[in-house]
């Protein structure tokens, strides 16, 4: 039995929301040292210029910063080092020819912990263009408008 229960997200990527269209999404463990851990529990990362990719049948996440555990020693990690990431191998072998695939590319939306265990939230993206991205940005503004006008109807309906 795990001492902690539930999930508690750390640090969480919203410009990838923004700059991609998310096709899949998979949830990953991930082979963390001791110090790395410790800092995550402070609630400490940066997912902003992450990605991950599939070299010789594994899965890697690099890039993403998790500083230095302040309280650390020598022994402590460094910042922006490759880690492995924790897939069945059938998935690993459905995202690698997804990616192959022209234009896709693997993001890590979230890194959280779940039951004691960290993980990372991957998605499956393909890069939008900026009309794309004016586009929906426009669709959810006229929403906003349109459930703003509906709700002060019923106030004023009332």
């Amino acid at each position: 039995m795990p001492r902690e229960s539930g999930q508690k997200v750390v640090a969480t990527n919203r410009k990838a929301r923004h700059d991609y269209t998310i096709e899949d999404t998979y949830e990953a463990g991930i082979v963390l040292s001791g110090t790395e851990v410790k800092s995550l529990r402070q609630g400490r990362a940066s997912l902003v210029d992450g990605y991950a990719f599939v070299d010789g049948g594994e899965l890697w996440l690099d890039a993403v910063h998790i500083p230095e555990y302040t309280e650390g020693t020598w022994n402590n990690h460094a910042p922006r080092r490759k880690r492995k990431l924790l897939l069945h191998k059938q998935e690993i072998v459905k995202i690698s020819h997804k990616t192959k695939e022209g234009g896709y590319t693997l993001v890590p939306l979230s890194l959280y912990f779940k039951d004691g265990r960290a993980k990372v939230e991957l998605a499956v993206a393909k890069g939008k263009r900026e009309y794309d991205k004016r586009q929906a940005l426009r669709e959810r503004q006229d929403k906003r408008e349109a459930d703003r006008a509906i709700s002060s109807r019923k106030n004023l309906g009332e």
